[in-house]
């Protein structure tokens, strides 16, 4: 993790008590400081006023429109947090949140889905890969409009990428399909066999289902067809992190 993340501020919304002190307990073992606030629906809204919340966590529990209420106070405070909807499989949808996590039985579980959100604050460092100056200020523009933190970086071929990558804490890379010297398959295979924790998606301007199922083999987490947006970008991190995401 980055020492630049000094400490994070979660709040968890929900009425019933047993629930705030699960995530009090959770949040006391978490890998980073994390200042925990434990409130009701109604007082939420004064608390996203005064600024600073990082990691939103929702209890399912609560009314339909207490839920809604949350969410819309939420996103009108800058910066605006990490809204997630803890809740048992097969609940109902609720629009503007930015993920799902299954509701926690025991302080253990619920510090693995604090450390989920954790890892979703840090910045994730990635790499463009591709020899297109100007796909790459595309690409950049359309990750920087992620719902997620990323610390974006840029090389123009496979061989820099490598280069890239031995020296840099990357982990995750966007790399073209088309390139000179080192195709976007042979490099990814290359990445994969010098650094495999790095996750790599595999971006191309033609969908062809011989080049995806090659990228998919050779272990790309996944394959965009240009042009692609921020929904498409999120779908793949939320993927990636492990959460359940909705737009």
């Amino acid at each position: 993790m980055s020492g630049d993340l000094v400490s994070l501020r979660l709040l968890l919304v929900s009425a019933v008590p047993s629930e705030q002190s699960l995530w009090r307990q959770a949040t006391a073992l978490a890998s980073v400081p994390i200042e925990f606030s434990g409130e009701d629906a109604a007082s939420a809204g004064k608390t996203f006023a005064k600024g600073g919340v990082d990691i939103c966590v929702i209890d399912s529990r609560l009314a339909a429109s207490d839920k809604d209420a949350v969410v819309n106070a939420a996103r009108a405070s800058t910066p605006s947090p990490f809204v997630v909807l803890c809740a048992a499989s097969g609940g109902a949808r609720v629009e503007g949140i930015d993920a799902t996590l299954s509701k926690p039985g025991s302080a253990d579980e619920a510090r693995q889905l604090v450390e989920l959100c954790i890892r979703v604050k840090m910045p994730t460092r990635v790499l463009i890969v591709d020899d297109s100056s100007t796909i790459r200020t595309i690409v950049r523009k359309i990750l920087t409009a992620s719902r997620f933190a990323l610390d974006i970086h840029e090389v123009e071929e496979g061989i820099a990428a490598l280069s890239q990558l031995r020296t840099g804490n990357y982990g995750m890379v966007f790399l073209d399909y088309n390139m000179p010297g080192l195709n976007g398959v042979e490099t990814l295979s290359e990445i994969k066999r010098e650094t495999p924790n790095v996750a790599v998606v595999m971006m191309t301007s033609k969908m062809d289902a011989g080049i995806a199922d090659r990228a998919r083999a050779a272990g790309a987490l996944a394959f965009l067809k240009k042009p692609f947006f921020p929904a498409d970008i999120d779908a793949v991190l939320a993927r990636h992190y492990g959460l359940n995401g909705q737009a």
